[in-house]
């Protein structure tokens, strides 16, 4: 019997720093880690922290989550990561401080753990050489099915390398806002998506559009909308996306229709923003999920 698929999450951890002087655990694949654990999978997470009192502090965070730290490496001189947030008009813009311990992920992998995977990473933790060259080594040696979630985030992306980069995944989620930048030549979101699907190797590509919901297109010519949910008490919109893609990662694992599993990623997003920061170790929080979806 072959083993279940496992999700293998690779890039950055962080502390996330609001203008309130809270720290809240943050980093794109570190997030999407954190709620794969608490729907019951058991994320094989590849990272690097410092060898500080911050990665001392993530490293404790996860295993009290009850996350494997196997994949999570100490760099004795680069510091633990940390981001800027400040919000305005409730969305957030960061300042992500450079040549931190995320930006040099070496190859320090357990074949047992990776082999029977399905990874997932953005595009952010790939602003370094030498994080870039230990996930394309992954990608060399171990046929996995790939999920990329692209995180523009200036000025630590360019055009042509995000074009390659996707060549790469199978299914590619990103926002609204990053397909116009990806795809300038286009006028509207229709035509963007569709110059992705015929001109890339991509099958599933997930684009959100916050207040205007999602939506999926297959390269066998399928198309899925998913309207937002009513909002009224929003906190804040960090790592909703990230809350979404944690969901379509679930599916796939799952194996749900892509129809639901957007449905239940939007469902997520929403509880996401109505907490502060993006992630949260009230475990209540995701019990009303499993149980409402019968994980």
């Amino acid at each position: 019997m072959s083993q279940p698929t496992r999700p293998v999450i690779f890039g950055e951890v962080l502390y996330d720093c609001f203008p309130d002087g809270r720290q809240v655990l943050g980093g794109a694949p570190f997030n999407v880690a954190w709620h794969l654990q608490a729907f019951g999978l058991k994320p094989y997470f590849i990272s690097r922290i410092g060898d500080d009192e911050l990665g001392r502090k993530i490293k404790s965070a996860m295993t009290s989550w009850g996350m494997d730290v196997s994949g999570l490496q100490v760099d004795p001189m680069h510091p633990t990561g940390t981001v800027e947030v400040s919000i305005e008009n409730n969305e957030p813009s960061y300042e992500i401080v450079n040549h931190r311990a995320w930006d040099y992920i070496g190859y320090e992998i357990s074949r047992n753990d990776i082999e029977h995977g399905i990874l997932y990473h953005g595009s952010l933790a790939l602003r370094n050489a030498i994080s870039k060259a230990t996930l394309d080594k992954i990608k060399k040696e171990f046929s996995l099915p790939i999920f990329i979630d692209v995180n523009l985030r200036s000025p630590w992306w360019q055009k042509d390398f995000i074009g390659e980069l996707i060549e790469d995944g199978q299914i590619i989620k990103l926002n609204e806002h990053e397909l116009s930048l990806i795809v300038p030549n286009q006028d509207n979101l229709k035509s963007r998506v569709q110059y992705l699907i015929e001109n890339t190797k991509i099958k599933t590509l997930i684009v959100t559009r916050g207040a205007a919901g999602a939506i999926a297109a297959l390269s066998s010519g399928e198309y899925f909308h998913i309207e937002a949910e009513n909002i009224t008490n929003l906190a804040d919109t960090v790592g909703a996306g990230d809350a979404f893609s944690s969901v379509l990662l679930l599916g796939t694992i799952r194996k749900w229709p892509l129809s639901l599993a957007m449905e239940r990623a939007q469902q997520f997003a929403s509880r996401i923003i109505a907490i502060q920061g993006a992630t949260t170790e009230d475990r209540h929080f995701y019990d009303v999920i499993i149980n409402n979806w019968d994980l």
